[in-house]
């Protein structure tokens, strides 16, 4: 059952959600109860909810290249002769 609720939020805040919710196709409502829901889920609930992120876990190599290095390769082939 649904019970309506009284919160204080800054003018900025609330009109800024609404857009965000309409590009999304969601309720400010609906957002609302979806963040309060994931904040007070038991942790199992969480880590099956991200089981997938989990099992991607180490899947990917970092460079062997640091940024430094990319860009001065990049730098190098933009303003050779």
């Amino acid at each position: 059952m649904n019970t309506k609720l009284t919160l204080s939020i800054e003018r900025q805040l609330i009109q800024e959600s609404k857009e965000f919710a309409k590009k999304h196709g969601k309720s400010l409502s609906h957002l609302i109860e979806q963040y309060l829901k994931s904040l007070t889920a038991p942790a199992s609930e969480m880590q099956e909810e991200h089981s997938a992120l989990i099992q991607l876990k180490g899947s990917f190599s970092e460079p062997t290249i640091s940024d430094e290095e990319i860009l001065i390769s990049a730098l190098i082939k933009k303003y050779k002769p």
